[in-house]
């Protein structure tokens, strides 16, 4: 019989390209999501009743044990950035986690893939990162052998990265950004999907790595590669920290007072993430320990941000047009 695996949040972003990989390696997954009947999309990743989504909330014991019984392997990619509220940071990413952990290893599951995330610190002062932290130390408590994961900000055809600012220049001749010098080692998921499939079957060694693609830029520089790729001339423009924090909280006070109804478009702990470069250690294992040669954002952006350019589909024709008029 194929092996079982369960991959909590396994409909999100990260999540269904490991589904898609294992369903393709042969493996029975299960997706232990909040909302099944919006998880769908992960059944014809495999043959009929391969790839199953199931009802789980990870604040719960008994929900998250239900979900793992008989399975060889779980993954957990449950995250979030709320701060507030019952799916908070320390809800989700510092106890949702250990429970996963603890259950697993209670329930006698051979092997245990965590996402984390770089900067995952438990003394950090941003809340995120000490989250993550959190959650790192209470998986390792529990399960020893685990392999944990932390990639720096992800990118694909689903982000909320570059898709979001490249919905944004449609809008808008100015793209102000919080810490446009800030370093990050933009990664492709299906990257990270690979790395979580060495480590649910066996070929990745216990431990920490961490995943950054192959080049380093700062915010103001991936914004620009992103406006080169979409076709489309903005200003980039960064916004000082010490202006930073205040919109934050006045953005923050404005959700408040509206209930939620106005979404702050920054927050306060987003500033203080954004204080930090998002880069990988050069001690640290990564990629490289793993066999895996990961992609370039120059090499995937296209295949997806076409859409935003202003003629869509068509740029590369009418661009091969205006060269053969130039000619």
């Amino acid at each position: 019989m194929s092996k079982l695996v369960t991959i909590y949040g396994g409909s999100g972003f990260v999540g269904r390209y490991i589904a898609r990989r294992l369903a393709k390696d042969g493996w029975r997954v299960r997706v232990a999501v909040r909302r099944p009947n919006e998880a769908m999309h992960v059944r014809p990743y495999g043959v009929v009743g391969q790839v199953e989504p199931v009802l789980c909330n990870i604040r719960d014991d008994a929900s998250v044990r239900s979900v793992l019984l008989g399975a060889d392997v779980v993954i957990n990619c449950v995250g979030t950035f709320n701060r507030k509220g019952k799916n908070n940071f320390d809800a989700i990413q510092n106890e949702g986690a250990g429970r996963i952990a603890r259950i697993a290893a209670a329930e006698g599951v051979a092997r245990m893939v965590h996402i984390s995330a770089i900067g995952a610190d438990h003394e950090s002062d941003c809340l995120y990162s000490r989250s993550k932290g959190l959650g790192e130390t209470k998986v390792l408590e529990h399960f020893p052998k685990a392999v944990i994961l932390r990639p720096s900000v992800i990118f694909g055809g689903e982000d909320q990265f570059f898709n979001r600012f490249a919905a944004m220049s449609r809008l808008t001749p100015v793209l102000p950004l919080v810490g446009a010098d800030t370093k990050f080692q933009a990664v492709y998921v299906d990257d990270v999907a690979q790395a979580a499939v060495k480590g649910a079957q066996g070929s990745a060694a216990p431990g920490i790595y961490e995943l950054g693609g192959p080049e380093i830029s700062s915010f103001r520089e991936m914004i620009q590669q992103m406006l080169c790729v979409i076709r489309r001339r903005r200003l980039v423009l960064n916004i000082p920290f010490w202006i930073a924090g205040p919109m934050a909280t006045m953005m923050e006070l404005g959700q408040t007072l509206s209930l939620g109804l106005i979404p702050a478009r920054l927050t306060k702990d987003q500033v203080s993430s954004l204080r930090s470069d998002n880069v990988v250690n050069a001690d640290a294992l990564g990629f490289a320990d793993l066999g895996i040669e990961p992609q370039s954002p120059e090499a995937v952006l296209p295949e997806y941000l076409w859409p935003f350019r202003p003629s869509g589909q068509y740029a590369a024709i009418k661009e091969s047009a205006g060269n053969l008029r130039a000619g």
